[in-house]
């Protein structure tokens, strides 16, 4: 890590730990993926670590997101959104009710990240049901729901398989990861960091990967300039995950309003890329610098970790995610 910060951990043995989220009184949710379970935690003594947790549901398919509003718990569980309502007064007995079953039920790209918008709708991605293939209208996309009315909008298409997304802090633009696709070699297609200019914007999947990497199989016929570039292309195969607009003042001012990245790191690559977290510095809507914050997940081809997503706390500090070492640190910033 640069100088000044240091890394904890906030709750440890938490299994396959993905997206997190935090109530008004302090009691922080985890998702998880092939734990199949849904936790909740809390520092009841201010030491800056987990010292209470519940077990809230298991037995799921993989119930990966999840976003907190108004006093409940919403965890996407690929095809449905389940509701645990007034969490935090039955910790020690939730209930729990489906509000939303309508999504694909393939599991293949199928788990899902929330996060609601600034108008109460729920962002939900739906990824590609395969490494690559031109999926029908349910496939490939990022859709905004109104958990009253069900309605359901396309926010944005030709998005592979996003895990990860966020609103600036200051033009509530959605910016998002994408993970290309596989088997195109060691060195692409690139991973992508995205931003949604307009509703329905086209991100290129299956067509066009990157900036103008045409798809062998499907990308006869297409023009690069027809979709959206990238805000910026990442390694091949980093697998980029969650992203955060850091808002806190406890971080130097260098990050404010910048884009953490967590790149969850490649399984498909002759040598491992990722396992590290970003700090992406935008300027206008240019990403114009991309370092390292926090490395060592990954040491001599040996993997400690894999980051996921992140959560940021009161103090300013930043919890994060790893479903590789079953933890959730704290990254905080003391100073020189």
């Amino acid at each position: 890590m640069p100088e000044g910060f240091e890394l904890s951990y906030f709750a440890e043995d938490v299994e396959t730990a993905r997206q997190l989220a935090r109530s008004e009184s302090g009691t922080v949710f985890s998702g998880s993926f092939s734990a199949k379970k849904v936790y909740a935690f809390k520092d009841t003594n201010n030491d800056d670590k987990a010292d209470k947790r519940w077990l809230l549901m298991e037995n799921l398919r993989a119930p990966t997101g999840i976003a907190y509003k108004d006093g409940d718990l919403y965890v996407a569980d690929i095809n449905k959104i389940i509701r645990f309502p007034d969490i935090d007064e039955n910790l020690d007995n939730p209930k729990s009710e489906i509000v939303y079953d309508q999504f694909p039920t393939d599991r293949h790209h199928g788990w899902k990240f929330l996060r609601f918008d600034q108008s109460g709708r729920l962002i939900v991605p739906v990824g590609a049901p395969c490494n690559i293939c031109n999926a029908d209208e349910n496939y490939s996309k990022i859709f905004s729901l109104d958990l009253a009315s069900k309605e359901k909008k396309v926010v944005a298409n030709g998005v592979r398989n996003s895990v990860g997304f966020d609103f600036h802090p200051q033009t509530n633009e959605l910016w998002f990861t994408d993970n290309g696709r596989d088997m195109m070699g060691d060195d692409i297609p690139p991973c992508e960091i995205n931003k949604v200019s307009y509703q329905g914007e086209h991100f290129g999947y299956p067509y066009i990967h990157g900036k103008d990497i045409v798809d062998p199989e499907f990308g006869q016929g297409k023009k690069a300039s027809d979709y959206s570039s990238p805000a910026l292309n990442l390694g091949a195969h980093v697998a980029p995950l969650g992203i955060h607009f850091y808002h806190g003042d406890q971080f130097p001012e260098a990050y404010q309003h910048q884009l953490l990245v967590a790149e969850h790191g490649s399984w498909n690559r002759s040598k491992k890329s990722g396992y590290r977290v970003m700090l992406a510095t935008i300027e206008g809507n240019d990403i114009i610098n991309y370092q390292p914050i926090v490395t060592g997940f990954m040491q001599n081809e040996k993997t400690y970790g894999r980051p996921v997503a992140f959560l940021e706390m009161p103090d300013g500090s930043v919890l994060i995610s790893d479903d590789f070492a079953h933890k959730i640190y704290r990254l905080t910033y003391s100073g020189h």
